[in-house]
C-alpha cells in the first residue's frame, strides 16, 4: 500500500515529471506565473492602481495642507476657513465670495497657489488615471482598425 501511496503523492505534486528539460521547467514556471498574474488581475483593481492613488492623494494634501497652513499664517485666518479658501483655490473654483485676501502677500500666494494647486489636481488625476486611459485609447484604434479593414473588405467585394 505504501508504494501506491508515493506515485500518487509525487503526481499530485510535480516530482514524477523528470523527464522534463531545464528549459522546458522554466517555460513551465513563467506560463505558471502568467496565468497567475492574470487571475490576480482578473479579481479587481490591479495593485498597481492602488499605490498610483496613495501617490495622488498624498501629492494633493500635500498641497492643500501647505497651501492651508500658509494662508492661516499670512492672514490670520481659522484653519478652516484656510482650509475651505485652499480647497475652492485647488479645485479651480476661485475664492468663495465671502474670504477674500486682504494683504498683498496674501493674494500674491493665493495666485501662486492656483496655478500650483489646480496642476496639482491635475497631474495626479493624469498619473492615476493614465493607464486606465491609455489603454481604453489602445482599444479604441484597434476597434476603427478592425471596421476600417471590415470597409476596405466589403469595397472590394462590390
Amino acid at each position: 500500500m505504501a508504494s501506491m501511496d508515493i506515485p500518487l503523492l509525487s503526481a499530485a505534486t510535480g516530482l514524477c515529471c523528470l523527464k522534463r528539460s531545464p528549459a522546458r521547467w522554466a517555460a513551465t514556471e513563467s506560463e505558471g506565473a502568467s496565468r497567475q498574474r492574470d487571475r490576480n488581475r482578473r479579481r479587481g483593481i490591479p495593485k498597481s492602481f492602488w499605490v498610483r492613488a496613495l501617490y495622488s492623494f498624498a501629492l494633493i494634501a500635500a498641497v492643500v495642507a501647505i497651501g492651508t497652513l500658509a494662508i492661516h499664517a499670512i492672514e490670520g485666518w481659522s484653519y478652516l476657513d484656510s482650509f475651505y479658501f485652499t480647497s475652492f483655490i485647488a479645485t479651480g473654483q476661485g475664492p468663495p465670495g465671502n474670504l477674500q485676501p486682504a494683504s498683498s502677500l496674501g493674494k500674491v500666494f493665493s495666485s501662486v497657489l492656483a496655478f500650483v494647486s489646480v496642476g496639482t489636481v491635475i497631474t495626479a488625476l493624469l498619473f492615476l488615471f493614465g493607464p486606465f486611459l491609455g489603454r481604453l485609447l489602445k482599444a479604441g484604434e484597434e476597434k476603427l482598425e478592425e471596421v476600417s479593414r471590415e470597409v476596405e473588405r466589403k469595397e472590394r467585394r462590390d
